[in-house]
């Protein structure tokens, strides 16, 4: 084999990335106490990727869309 062969240079980029690792969805987990949300967690299936802020403008966006869709969801029952 040549370190110029075509036919394997594309495997190893192929195989860094396994199939199912994009396949998680990516959820939100709002953290409260005392009845105030005091963390956002950013979850790939049962992996924790950050924690957002919930007073930063991504952590404001996200609790105003879940809002939404709760009070949406609610309404329509």
């Amino acid at each position: 084999m040549s370190e110029n062969d075509p036919g394997t240079a594309a495997a190893p980029e192929d195989s860094n990335v396994p199939a199912d690792a994009n396949a998680e969805e990516i959820t939100y987990h709002a953290v409260e106490k005392d009845g105030v949300v005091t963390a956002i967690w950013e979850m790939q299936g049962r992996k924790h990727l950050r924690t957002i802020d919930p007073r930063s403008r991504q952590g404001q966006d996200i609790l105003r869309l879940y809002t939404t869709e709760h009070h949406d969801d609610s309404q329509s029952s």
